[in-house]
């Protein structure tokens, strides 16, 4: 194991495995293949190793902004962390599982596009993934969400208005499941709820640096920091070798397996670059379509929870509806990101929501390069698919609310980023219709594995981050 090797020592040296990026993909990928298989890796990263001391320090999680690795011809903002452990740094650590008929959208509900593997075939994995983030969360989601472990933390304290969403709708409202410890481990104290999940005060939230650290320091990995993978060689349908620039100087290792994990606007641009593009590669950009509401409440007070967001709600999710528009979460907040209520008496009687509906991977939102060979992003929009589930789900709020003494709810405007970046290398069933196939596997390039959320094939509301983990570990596992 070397952290931060030189890249002058590894410049022409031959590895059994390249793994390009340091995020869930990738992070989850070399948990799951170290612990299989004895192999010399190397894992090329183009940001640095920011310590959780150094990340509050600066108040950042990266010294590297991710405006600046990227143009596009919209204001929309892409976010990402690059630096070691990727989006680990930065995330909410909410995991909600995807619903099992996420996966089957076309074959349900006529619309998008199914994915080759089911929620049964990934079940084990998110149990694996859960176990490794010593996830809190709601034993009773099992009855929508099947699952054949228990969670390995107990659920966070939830709101008053949570509880009393929960009475009336004990089959759709759950306690959010999260990577922020409810008990303390080992590793991390229990959630002080401080409302700055960005970058955990306390470290309690799941990250690569005190829950990851055992991969990037394995005796079989080196990792080569600031790093900028520029281009895969590759002959004979196969990758030969990865390009990297460190410091203004291009270098480059051979190896036989390479894992592509750089994220979901990085990883198609190094496929483009490396002439490795096709009508897919970098096709489908997307991420879940956000609003913010508030609704002022008689008499009940709420931020009495344990966590930052403390309820999921299930009511506006699947049905038949989804044959016309996008599903619906509601995200029930224990912060008070609009401000206290002004009335005297009445500062906590206000419920912040959180409406996400899942978007379909429409052609024209794609990545592509600039004239210097960079990532530039053509972004239209959300599709119209998304935004006729958004109406629907603000127009059947009231309903879905009517256990709590609503007086009034306030459109707070849609949100600019779910910061999820997804879908641009999707995987399917064969090459005409996706990038890789459900084992993460490149269809025609087989010594090609590409992790993360860029493989998407659609849009869930729940957040993606557990996904691409369960995922990652299904695909190491499944190397022979």
């Amino acid at each position: 194991m070397v952290l931060g090797v030189r890249a002058d020592e590894i410049a022409g040296e031959h590895f059994d495995v390249v793994v390009i990026g340091s995020g869930f993909g990738s992070a989850f990928f070399l948990h799951g293949f170290t612990q299989r298989r004895s192999a010399r890796i190397l894992l090329l990263e183009w940001g640095r190793h920011n310590s959780h001391a150094w990340q509050l320090e600066h108040g950042a999680n990266t010294d590297l902004k991710d405006e600046q690795t990227y143009r596009s011809n919209s204001t929309k903002p892409w976010n990402y962390t690059i630096g070691l452990g990727g989006g680990t740094n930065c995330w909410f650590a909410q995991t909600p599982r995807l619903h099992p008929n996420d996966f089957r959208l076309k074959s349900l509900y006529g619309v998008g596009q199914d994915w080759p593997i089911s929620y049964d075939d990934l079940e084990p994995f998110y149990c694996r993934a859960e176990s490794i983030m010593s996830i809190s969360g709601d034993p009773d989601m099992a009855a929508l969400l099947p699952r054949s472990m228990p969670f390995p933390q107990p659920p966070h304290r939830m709101s008053t208005p949570d509880r009393m969403m929960k009475a009336a709708q004990p089959d759709r409202h759950f306690v959010m499941p999260t990577a922020r410890a409810r008990v303390a481990t080992e590793q991390r104290p229990s959630c002080c709820a401080s409302l700055r999940c960005w970058l955990c005060p306390a470290d309690a939230k799941f990250t690569a640096n005190n829950g990851l650290m055992h991969v990037f320091e394995h005796p079989q990995v080196s990792v080569c920091l600031e790093s900028e993978v520029r281009r895969l060689e590759h002959a004979a349908g196969s990758i030969r070798a990865a390009t990297f620039r460190h410091h203004g100087r291009e270098h480059t290792v051979t190896g036989d397996l390479f894992v592509l994990g750089a994220n979901g606007i990085q990883s198609p641009a190094i496929m483009l670059r490396s002439g490795l593009g096709g009508d897919l590669v970098g096709r489908g950009l997307h991420e879940s379509y956000g609003w913010n509401l508030e609704a002022y409440l008689d008499g009940v007070d709420n931020f009495d929870g344990s966590t930052i967001t403390t309820g999921l709600n299930f009511g506006l999710y699947d049905g038949a509806h989804r044959s016309e528009l996008g599903a619906a979460l509601v995200y029930f907040e224990n912060r008070w990101q609009h401000g206290l209520r002004p009335e005297k008496g009445r500062l906590r009687q206000t419920l912040p929501l959180v409406i996400v509906t899942e978007d379909l991977l429409e052609a024209d939102n794609f990545v592509s390069l600039d004239e210097n060979g960079d990532a530039f992003i053509s972004y239209k929009g959300a599709s119209e698919y998304a935004v006729r589930g958004m109406a629907k789900a603000k127009e059947q709020l009231p309903e879905l609310l009517r256990p709590l003494p609503v007086e009034k709810i306030i459109d707070r405007g849609i949100r600019r980023t779910e910061s999820h970046v997804q879908g641009t290398l999707r995987m399917g069933k064969d090459h005409k219709d996706s990038v890789i196939d459900g084992d993460l596997v490149h269809h025609q390039i087989r010594n090609l594995l590409i992790v993360g959320t860029s493989t998407y094939p659609s849009c869930s509301c729940a957040n993606p981050s557990l996904t691409a983990a369960a995922l990652a570990l299904r695909a190491a596992s499944r190397l022979t």
